[in-house]
């Protein structure tokens, strides 16, 4: 197929914009061709007054792109990779990961006092079951609060006094020109981030050949192979509810390293562990990461949050 203009599908939020941008910017400067940007509405746009862990959020926010893709009404689809499932469309594929930036997850507070200086009772914002899990396990006696909408409607929120501090995703609030207002990037070995958070994802049709000739100006071959493993990690534990899961693959001297982590709803119960491997093998080590949290109690941690579900609501999958 020969394309006169390539027509590039995303989300229409500010950040999702400026991710389109910044894929068709990299495109036309390297590849020399014509990009549009077509905005498509998606499920997860659509709803804004309910918890994602009520609604389910497995392909909430990419699902009519990946529909428009497969009809050919857009060459390639942009996404935050933490939104997209870890089973990709049958004809369809994830083409390249572009540079990562800050996978970390941040806290903006009232007070500017970071995670651990928050008063104690301090009402937290997130609808992040991976991050609240991680919150209570660290800081049981802080109050966690469902919190929906942009980052603007967000920080409204909190000066307006419904929450002390609310946390949100670093790359989101670096891309989007906020960082001046973060009051503590969390460490890693604090809380782990979501699987893919921080990297961009552009999908393409498989059989397209011109596609995929130009996802080479794209792609870095260490987000890659770190999101990959991460990926794996999180098909493997998959159970068929939302489950707080995190991850972090870093590669560094052709070495991948992976850090996993699974938790319970509460955050009392939280298994954690790490692996190392070559990037080459990252399918591989997300697999036996995996295996090793089940082992050391991560298999309890799934069934009980899985029969929480049940009890509180459809089954629903995240990795958020």
């Amino acid at each position: 197929m020969a394309y006169k203009k390539i027509v590039l599908g995303t989300r229409g939020s500010k950040l999702a914009m400026w991710q389109a941008e910044h894929v068709a910017s990299i495109l036309r400067k390297e590849a020399g061709v014509e990009i549009e940007i077509k905005t498509i509405k998606t499920q997860g746009d659509k709803i804004l007054d309910a918890p994602l862990s009520k609604i389910g959020d497995k392909g909430l926010f990419v699902k009519e792109i990946e529909i428009a893709l497969a009809k050919g009404e857009v060459a390639l689809a942009v996404h935050s990779s933490k939104d997209v499932p870890t089973q990709i469309p049958d004809g369809l594929m994830l083409g390249a990961f572009l540079k990562r930036a800050d996978s970390r997850d941040v806290i903006i507070s009232k007070s500017g006092k970071g995670l651990d200086e928050l008063p104690q009772g301090s009402v937290i914002g997130t609808s992040s079951l991976r991050r609240i899990a991680q919150i209570l396990h660290r800081r049981p006696d802080l109050r966690i609060k469902d919190v929906r909408g942009n980052l603007d409607t967000r920080l409204r929120k909190m000066n307006e006094g419904q929450f002390d501090a609310i946390i949100l995703a670093a790359a989101g609030l670096d891309r989007m020109g906020w960082n001046e207002g973060i009051t503590e990037r969390i460490p890693p070995d604090v809380m782990l981030s979501a699987v893919g958070q921080g990297a961009i994802a552009v999908e393409i049709r498989k059989d397209d050949s011109i596609m995929l000739g130009l996802m080479r100006y794209l792609d870095d071959p260490s987000t890659r192979a770190a999101v990959t493993a991460e990926r794996a990690f999180l098909r493997e534990l998959e159970g068929g509810c939302q489950i707080p899961i995190g991850a972090l693959g870093t590669v560094k001297n052709d070495t991948l390293s992976l850090d996993g982590m699974v938790a319970s709803l509460d955050g009392s119960k939280l298994v954690r562990d790490s692996i190392t491997g070559s990037p080459q093998e990252a399918e591989a080590l997300g697999v036996k990461l995996a295996n090793k949290l089940k082992d050391a109690g991560a298999t309890e941690i799934l069934e009980e949050v899985i029969a929480q579900s049940r009890v509180a609501s459809k089954p629903v999958h995240t990795n958020g």
